[in-house]
């Protein structure tokens, strides 16, 4: 079972330290019971323990600002690391001290950054990137639309222009109610 001392504890190291910090591997359900814990004896009423149930919201304030405080910490120290191993092609570094949702967190935004990455390389390679929507203008008035997606479009009036995706601009040009704007 943790106590308010030990989350206090884990954030403080998570705070003095450049590195992650390890934790036990069920930390996240410890915390959730410790709070529960605390705000059920918070919401008690009765005059007898009023000095102590004021002591157990302020305790429970405090850990619950330590434990977002701790977080967001390990966040940022995880967001350098992605950093890092987009620069270097190391990505274990600290991985033994990442929870499992840290773990996924970061796997996730290395293939973000790798996207990105190779997105960045082929248009300096000289690909153009493909535009999802097209510049059209109306020839006349048309209701309201729901695009691929099922947003809804519209309505239009006659010699509106409008960006809309491609696959609806082909529609309606192919229709003969719209055309294709020159870029």
């Amino acid at each position: 079972m943790i106590t308010y001392n030990d989350l206090y504890e884990a954030a403080r190291k998570e705070r003095y330290s450049d590195n992650l910090q390890p934790l036990p591997k069920n930390f996240i359900g410890e915390v959730s019971n410790y709070l529960k814990e605390k705000k059920q004896l918070s919401l008690k009423d009765e005059d007898i323990f009023s000095d102590m149930i004021t002591k157990t919201k302020k305790q429970l304030e405090n850990a619950v600002t330590l434990f977002k405080e701790m977080i967001i910490r390990r966040k940022k120290k995880i967001l350098n690391l992605v950093l890092i191993a987009a620069e270097t092609g190391i990505s274990k570094q600290d991985f033994d001290n990442m929870l499992s949702f840290e773990k996924a967190l970061f796997e996730d935004l290395m293939k973000s950054i790798e996207s990105s990455d190779k997105k960045l390389s082929e248009l300096l390679n000289g690909k153009r990137e493909e535009f999802r929507n097209e510049l059209i203008m109306f020839k006349e008035d048309v209701g309201e639309l729901l695009d691929v997606e099922g947003k809804k479009l519209g309505p239009f009036e006659k010699g509106q222009i409008v960006n809309i995706p491609k696959e609806v601009a082909k529609i309606l040009v192919d229709d003969g109610k719209a055309g294709v704007v020159d870029k």
